[in-house]
């Protein structure tokens, strides 16, 4: 009986993409074994969850933040309050909005390396309202409309195609019917803190994104000096591609 347990357990848990504990490989001890994921605007932290369930089944811990998206200030002390509750350094991992997030918050002690993915890396006093106005406006970028209280979505008949075009239409028009507005004035709030001047960077740049240019990723990664990973994927990436993505946050963390 106990063995049809255990294979049903281990069975089940193939299924949902990670492994129990008791079946997890150990990690090599110079590794990083502390992953936090910090999402973007406009969704919520399920958005991490394939890349979530790939490194859990290896063995790392993994912590997705609940970003508010009420302030940049609100978010960072989301994603530190994460940070400081790890035991042991940490690999930081931000998606879109989440990169201007991890680029505050990866000045915490805590912070070994940073991973971006499809993410805006703002300088010091670096705003992303304005640089979003230094291009011309992307088809996600120009479809954000705000509501009477100056929060911020993507127009839902413009979300799935812009955002999630290389995932089944379904999902993206799941997303956009239930998108986390992101408060107006955190796009408007200047970076204080570019972590990435002090930290080892990583970054994913998406070649097909329609929201965040790839031009002004290219600018971004070689700006901070990072590796760079190219994918042939949307600003949804890290879902469609998580496979690649789990592979850089490894690298990151010092396995690869």
């Amino acid at each position: 009986m106990k063995s049809v347990l255990m294979s049903a357990l281990m069975l089940t848990t193939a299924m949902l993409g990670a492994a129990p504990a008791w079946a997890q490989p150990a990690l090599p001890d110079q590794t990083i074994k502390n992953i936090v994921l910090v999402h973007g605007a406009f969704v919520d932290e399920t958005s991490w969850d394939g890349v979530a369930a790939i490194l859990t089944a290896k063995g790392y811990k993994v912590t997705a933040v609940k970003n508010p998206l009420t302030s940049l200030a609100d978010d960072v002390a989301a994603t530190n309050a994460v940070l400081d509750a790890q035991n042991g350094p940490v690999v930081l991992v931000g998606h879109s909005w989440g990169g201007v997030v991890i680029g505050e918050a990866g000045d915490n002690a805590k912070v070994a390396s940073l991973v971006y993915v499809s993410a805006f890396a703002p300088e010091k006093g670096e705003t992303i309202t304005a640089l979003a106005a230094s291009g011309p406006a992307t088809p996600g970028a120009a479809a954000i409309r705000p509501d009477a209280k100056g929060y911020l979505t993507i127009d839902p008949a413009v979300f799935p195609s812009a955002v999630a075009g290389d995932l089944p239409k379904k999902i993206g028009e799941h997303l956009a019917a239930h998108q986390m507005p992101i408060n107006h004035t955190a796009f408007d709030a200047p970076a204080e803190v570019a972590a990435w001047h002090d930290k080892p960077s990583w970054y994913v740049l998406s070649s097909k994104d329609l929201v965040l240019d790839p031009h002004a990723q290219a600018f971004f990664a070689e700006r901070m000096k990072a590796k760079v990973t190219t994918v042939e994927g949307s600003h949804a990436s890290l879902a469609s591609h998580a496979e690649e993505v789990a592979a850089v946050i490894e690298a990151a963390a010092g396995a690869k």
